[in-house]
């Protein structure tokens, strides 16, 4: 299995297929490159297809009647998107852009439903990934009820840890490739108050920064702060 088979088949719409079916499922979809900075879908723009992170980072937000910015979530190789609009085609819930360069695969409306008929344990595994969704969007909806800012600091940096982390003698070194700002509008709260939040864990010795990066010093103290 080729590194590009690997991260494909971890997505919810291919674990649930043996490889005769997962490669002509992959077959039937079609490559997308997008670079740094640019948008593959706004919110608001009628959407049909779900894509698949091969290479690079995605982030998913949305924008206030003022201008103001929320990232929902940061998504990275293996991982899958746009999925509700197989099952409901229609407006955008939120803008994809690439925070770095980037390889999709795309799948539409018409080619998935045939496969769902077919192999309907693939529908299964959607599903759960669409309940998966949903719960960790309840979770953040309590997060900013009941957390303070730097407890939800520490939850996003163990998140992203968590996906994008590689261990190294030092520590967990993550390289989010979020800005500062980036990183307050996935937490809910001000650069300021996000900058300060890090200073302090750099303080006690549980991380280091490194630009668009952190090296998780202490991720058992750090881990313990997020909940």
């Amino acid at each position: 299995m080729t590194p590009e088979q690997d991260v494909f088949r971890k997505a919810p719409l291919f674990t649930a297929l043996d490889d005769e079916a997962a490669d002509s499922l992959r077959a039937s979809m079609d490559p997308v490159k997008i670079s740094k900075g640019n948008v593959l879908f706004a919110e608001g723009d009628e959407g049909d297809h779900l894509y698949v992170i091969v290479e690079g980072k995605l982030k998913l937000g949305t924008s206030s009647g003022d201008g103001r910015e929320n990232l929902l979530s940061i998504l990275g190789p293996g991982e899958m998107f746009g999925e509700l609009s197989l099952f409901d085609p229609g407006p955008r819930t939120s803008t994809a852009t690439a925070v770095t360069d980037a390889k999709l695969l795309s799948l539409g409306h018409k080619d998935l439903i045939p496969w769902l008929a077919q192999n309907p344990e693939v529908a299964l595994h959607l599903l759960a990934r669409l309940a998966q969704r949903l719960r960790r969007t309840n979770e953040a909806v309590g997060d900013l009820v009941f957390s303070d800012v730097p407890g939800r600091v520490a939850k996003a940096l163990i998140d992203l840890g968590e996906r994008f982390g590689k261990q190294n003698p030092e520590g967990l070194y993550v390289h989010h490739d979020l800005t500062q700002e980036e990183l307050a509008q996935l937490v809910g709260a001000s650069r300021e108050t996000v900058n300060k939040a890090l200073a302090d864990f750099a303080g006690r010795g549980w991380l280091k920064l490194d630009g668009r990066a952190v090296l998780i010093t202490d991720f058992e103290r750090l881990s313990k702060r997020g909940k």
